[in-house]
């Protein structure tokens, strides 16, 4: 029913899936890893994977009707019940028939943990009159990024942690070239990583401004930049965006971001 797939097999490139790639763009990035789960049909109307430690990502196809896909789904949910799984991501009503077969089957509850918004760029709108300049970070910037990932980890999910506890990832961060600061008289004032490269799309994270630099634009300028080399690269920006926080919805649709689907984060109990 169910088989093992390789990176970069055919149902990554299908029509069915590529009419919905811009929300499930993640399932790129984690069948790339060498100990993901990856599973499909023989017919490439689904796709789940998985990343040790993480919520595994479900697509089906929308070509199914619905009661195909949910006895796909519960079929699913009994093929992997085995795993323990932290919870599971894909959309809402998908992720809700999935956790009600695999959490019952193992008397778990399940609950919403996130509402992540899918987004893509096909056309940037570059804010006016914001002062600064877009730099890509280097080795003289980590314990300024380290700072930042301190803080958007605890904006982001409530985790107060050191920036000391950042070092390291920081410094991987500058050495990888893709992370960007927006600097204002010379001092970086936002952060942004282009954290993935697909056929097709680029993915950007890690967006934070800290408090005192907030409301100035400083974000919407470090991404609406980025968006236009990766639109000059060919690649269509693309991002997730928590669907609690409206401020920062409201400032990726400012500069041209188009809504692209949900994507339910539940969390098995």
């Amino acid at each position: 029913m169910f088989e093992s797939f390789e990176t970069g097999d055919r149902v990554l490139q299908s029509e069915a899936f590529m009419q919905e790639e811009v929300r499930y763009n993640l399932i790129h990035r984690i069948t790339e890893y060498p100990d993901a789960i990856r599973l499909t049909t023989a017919d490439r109307k689904l796709i789940f994977t998985q990343s040790q430690g993480h919520n595994p990502w479900l697509w089906v196809s929308g070509e199914l009707h619905e009661v195909q896909q949910t006895k796909l789904v519960q079929q699913l949910a009994e093929w992997v019940r085995t795993y323990d799984f932290p919870g599971i991501s894909a959309q809402p009503e998908t992720a809700k028939r999935f956790a009600e077969a695999f959490c019952g089957a193992k008397g778990k509850l399940y609950h919403t943990h996130m509402l992540l918004e899918a987004y893509q760029c096909l056309e940037v709108r570059k804010p006016a009159g914001v002062r600064g300049c877009l730099e890509q970070a280097g080795d003289k910037h980590v314990p300024v990024i380290a700072g930042f990932l301190a803080g958007f980890m605890k904006d982001a999910f409530g985790e107060r942690l050191r920036a000391e506890d950042f070092l390291t990832m920081a410094a991987e961060d500058a050495a990888s070239g893709d992370l960007y600061l927006w600097m204002a008289e010379h001092s970086p004032v936002s952060m942004a990583k282009i954290t993935h490269r697909s056929a097709r799309h680029a993915r950007i994270n890690d967006v934070y401004t800290p408090s005192g630099h907030r409301k100035q634009g400083y974000a919407s300028a470090l991404v609406a930049a980025l968006c236009g080399r990766l639109l000059d690269e060919g690649l269509t920006p693309v991002l997730y965006a928590d669907g609690k926080n409206p401020d920062s919805n409201k400032v990726y649709q400012s500069i041209g971001f188009q809504h692209a689907g949900q994507i339910a984060d539940l969390k098995f109990d």
